[in-house]
């Protein structure tokens, strides 16, 4: 299969890359995939333009992976109009142009599309209630990806995303951390990290499984992270606990903390659909992020 992957200069495109790029060294790669990373320079999704001339001039995919998105959730509520052409009108112009060509696709979406009033874990099939700017054109979209594209399509949605890889909450803790001898951390928003490793673990997998690769489906929505719910507080406890880092972390409510888009209170999803379609394995958040700071360590 020729993949094309959107995104490649951040955490998720990255984590894909360096998977992929270690199955080939140690001849684990046993399909015949040919991998296409793209970043913004060479695919901007900003741009309805630069999408139709690199569609246009590149031989054609059999999947699209989009790791691309606009991501910074508070100023998105400044920067609406770019947030809604990455994170929607992009995503409606890449589903019509895979549902064109016959190609399938892969999309990571967001926890954030709930309100996080619930108080029980949150099904595929719970209705979005999103409360910002970013979550508002992360469910946009969802909708315009399920409508141009209603076969052969599968929307993730992933929570609280970090990696060895920069601008994310592990390494502005520690960055934090080693400078403040105190922080004050927002201790009444639940959810589940996803180390994007995992995820990307857990879309390679995807692609390999049969009921993916082989067999014509609905478009379908799963929810992916690591097994566990902590709060941002309690995260960044553990990463200072792992990293041997004194630093006092003092918990906040939002209430005391205001960001210009408001956060989801509960997140936490439900992930027995994607474990029982694909036979994905889980694992639990601390263990990841054990992982990850293993590799933070080496790179120091």
């Amino acid at each position: 299969m020729r993949i094309l992957v959107t995104g490649k200069n951040g955490q998720l495109g990255r984590s894909i890359q360096k998977t992929v790029n270690a199955d080939t060294k140690i001849g684990n790669n046993q399909s015949p995939n040919e991998y296409i990373f793209v970043g913004k320079e060479d695919l901007d999704l900003s741009s309805k333009s630069s999408i139709s001339h690199y569609f246009g001039n590149n031989d054609k995919f059999d999947l699209i992976i989009n790791c691309a998105a606009y991501t910074a959730v508070d100023k998105a509520e400044k920067e609406q109009e770019l947030a809604n052409q990455v994170n929607h009108l992009a995503v409606k112009q890449l589903a019509k142009i895979a549902n064109n060509q016959q190609v399938r696709l892969i999309h990571i979406s967001t926890d954030y599309v709930f309100d996080g009033e619930s108080n029980k874990p949150y099904l595929e099939t719970d209705t979005p209630n999103p409360i910002n700017a970013y979550s508002r054109t992360k469910l946009a979209g969802e909708k315009a990806l399920q409508t141009a594209m209603p076969m052969n399509a599968l929307i993730i949605r992933a929570s609280w995303l970090y990696s060895e890889y920069d601008n994310n909450f592990v390494s502005t803790m520690l960055k934090l951390g080693k400078e403040r001898d105190e922080l004050s951390v927002v201790s009444d928003q639940i959810g589940s990290p996803t180390y994007a490793a995992d995820l990307a673990d857990a879309i390679l997998e995807i692609i390999k499984h049969k009921k993916f690769r082989d067999v014509a489906q609905t478009t379908q929505i799963y929810n992916y992270s690591n097994e566990g719910e902590i709060s941002w507080y309690e995260f960044a406890k553990e990463i200072f606990k792992i990293e041997k880092i004194e630093c006092e972390v003092n918990p906040v409510t939002s209430q005391q903390y205001p960001t210009p888009a408001k956060r989801p209170r509960n997140t936490i999803m439900k992930k027995d659909k994607i474990v029982k379609v694909f036979n994905i394995k889980i694992s639990n958040w601390k263990s990841s992020l054990n992982t990850c700071m293993t590799i933070l360590k080496k790179q120091q």
